[in-house]
C-alpha cells in the first residue's frame, strides 16, 4: 500500500526495513523546511534489528522530525516477547540515544492521541525524534494460517474487555460528545459500506491473465555502461 499524494509510504518486505526509511523521509522534510513529521511504525519483532540502533543514533544526532512507534502486541509473529528479548520494556531502547521514550496504553485511543500530539509538537519545534511503545494486542493470529495456539483463551478474553472501540465509546458518552442515535448512524454507515465492498468484490470479473505482468516488468531499454 502506497500513496504519495497522501504521504503514505507503505510498508516494507524486510523486517525493520522501514525504520531507516522513516528517518530518511524525515531528513528530506527537514531539508526542505516543511512542517511535516514522519511516523515510522514497527512491530515488537522488528526492534531487534540492528538498523534500529543505527537509525536512532542518526535521528537523535540530526534532530529529525520523526516519531518511531512500536506496536507491541506481545508476540511478533507468534513468539512471545519474553522469549526473544532481554529488555521487555521496549521503549527503553530509545533512552541511550537521548530520545524521549515512553510506554503508551495502545488500547486507549485517548492516551494514544495525547502521546502522539506531544511527539508531533516536539518534532515541529525542532526538538528531534520520539520513541513510543504502544502496548496493544491482536485478537486474531498473525495471518490466516496462524491458529494462535501460543496464548490462552483467558488471556485473549482479558484483552477483549479492553477493546479500544468500546473504551473510546465510553469516553464519548461520558463527556456527552454524542448520543446513542449518533452511534447507531455510524454503525449503519459502516455496515452499508462493508456490504457494498463485499458485493463489489464478489461481482467483479476476474482479471485478465496478462495482468500478472502489470508493474512487474518495464517495457523500456536502459543503456548499460561498460568499463
Amino acid at each position: 500500500m502506497f500513496d504519495k499524494e497522501k504521504h503514505f509510504y507503505g510498508g516494507h518486505g524486510i523486517v525493520g526495513g522501514q525504520i531507516p526509511l522513516g528517518a530518511g523521509v524525515a531528513f528530506a522534510e527537514k531539508y526542505k523546511g516543511t512542517q511535516f513529521v514522519n511516523v515510522a511504525y514497527m512491530g515488537d519483532g522488528a526492534v531487534r534489528q540492528g538498523s534500529l540502533t543505527e537509525t536512532f543514533n542518526m535521528a537523535a544526532l540530526w534532530k529529525l522530525p520523526v516519531i518511531f512507534v512500536c506496536e507491541n502486541n506481545g508476540y511478533a509473529m507468534g513468539t512471545s516477547l519474553e522469549r526473544t528479548t532481554a529488555q521487555t520494556d521496549i521503549y527503553k531502547l530509545g533512552l541511550p540515544y537521548g530520545i524521549p521514550s515512553s510506554p503508551v496504553d495502545g488500547m486507549d485511543p485517548a492516551a494514544v492521541h495525547q502521546a502522539m500530539d506531544e511527539a508531533v509538537q516536539r518534532a515541529r519545534n525542532g526538538e528531534g525524534p520520539t520513541f513510543l511503545e504502544m502496548r496493544t494486542y491482536r485478537y486474531k493470529g498473525h495471518s490466516m494460517s496462524d491458529p494462535a495456539k501460543y496464548r490462552t483463551k483467558e488471556e485473549l478474553e482479558s484483552y477483549k474487555a479492553k477493546d479500544p472501540i468500546e473504551m473510546i465509546k465510553h469516553v464519548i458518552e461520558k463527556k456527552k460528545y454524542a448520543n446513542a442515535k449518533w452511534f447507531e448512524e455510524i454503525e449503519e454507515k459502516v455496515r452499508v459500506e462493508v456490504e457494498e465492498s463485499v458485493k463489489f468484490a464478489e461481482e467483479s470479473p476476474y482479471p485478465e491473465a496478462s495482468e500478472l505482468y502489470t508493474d512487474v516488468y518495464v517495457e523500456k531499454d536502459y543503456p548499460f555502461i561498460m568499463s
